[in-house]
């Protein structure tokens, strides 16, 4: 499979050497310095496009790719306000989109089971809920893309919950997110379910990158020769 990488920070390089270790050309790079070479003679004979840019600049990078017909994978969080729209030239395009929050496989196995246990809470009303997420400095958006699909999993799946808000400004009826920055910390996330008894707690820590950069190449060999809109749960068979 030949694949264009759009951003090639510390993710496009994993996602580099995990590409060619599962035999796969890296054909295109395109970064911050070159993004006039985003055009159809340079993405000829693309197979797939995996996308980990920057909220700014994620969907005028998507939308390109999807309107030159080639399969879209994109990491990029912060810009999801125009979800929709992506989608929308996915389908007028007769290609494939796919995005997550994080392509991590051990992630979206703790998304299904934060579902399932935000599902069985709901029957004991002495316990309220909280996420934590913990990242690197250098993360751009707060709270992480990953955290807010943890809340909107609690909220579709647990009736006294309709959103999110940050832990220091609580409203009623929201899923509260503690935000953390420090070090190089690639990614920890925490669901507590807490009582005056005791606490129950999902617990994900990314020991590296490498989870996310497989997860994503995964991805693009899974819709490189699909139509449609896609998730990780239909990657993962669940």
């Amino acid at each position: 499979m030949n694949i264009a990488l759009i951003g090639y920070g510390r993710m496009g390089h994993e996602i580099e050497a995990i590409a060619v270790s599962r035999g796969h050309i890296i054909k295109v790079i395109i970064d911050q310095d070159n993004t006039a070479d985003l055009n159809e003679s340079v993405f000829k004979g693309i197979d797939a496009a995996i996308e980990f840019s920057s909220p700014a600049a994620a969907f005028q990078n998507i939308s390109k790719c999807l309107g030159m017909k080639i399969p879209v994978v994109s990491g990029t969080t912060g810009w999801l306000d125009n979800y929709e729209k992506a989608v929308e030239i996915c389908r007028k395009n007769g290609t494939s989109f796919i995005h997550s929050t994080n392509f991590s496989i051990g992630v979206n196995l703790l998304f299904l089971l934060n579902r399932e246990l935000a599902r069985r809470m709901e029957s004991y009303e002495n316990y309220s809920v909280s996420v934590e997420e913990i990242h690197h400095t250098k993360k751009l958006d707060a709270p992480s893309g990953t955290a807010i699909t943890l809340a909107d999993g609690i909220a579709e799946k647990h009736g006294s919950y309709d959103g999110w808000c940050f832990e220091n400004d609580q409203k009623a009826n929201c899923v509260p997110i503690r935000p953390v920055r420090e070090g190089d910390v690639p990614g920890t996330h925490t669901v507590t379910w807490e009582s005056d008894i005791d606490k129950l707690i999902l617990r994900h820590e990314a020991k590296n990158r490498k989870g996310f950069a497989l997860g994503s190449v995964v991805a693009a060999e899974f819709i490189s020769s699909r139509t449609g809109i896609f998730t990780m749960s239909d990657v993962m068979g669940f």
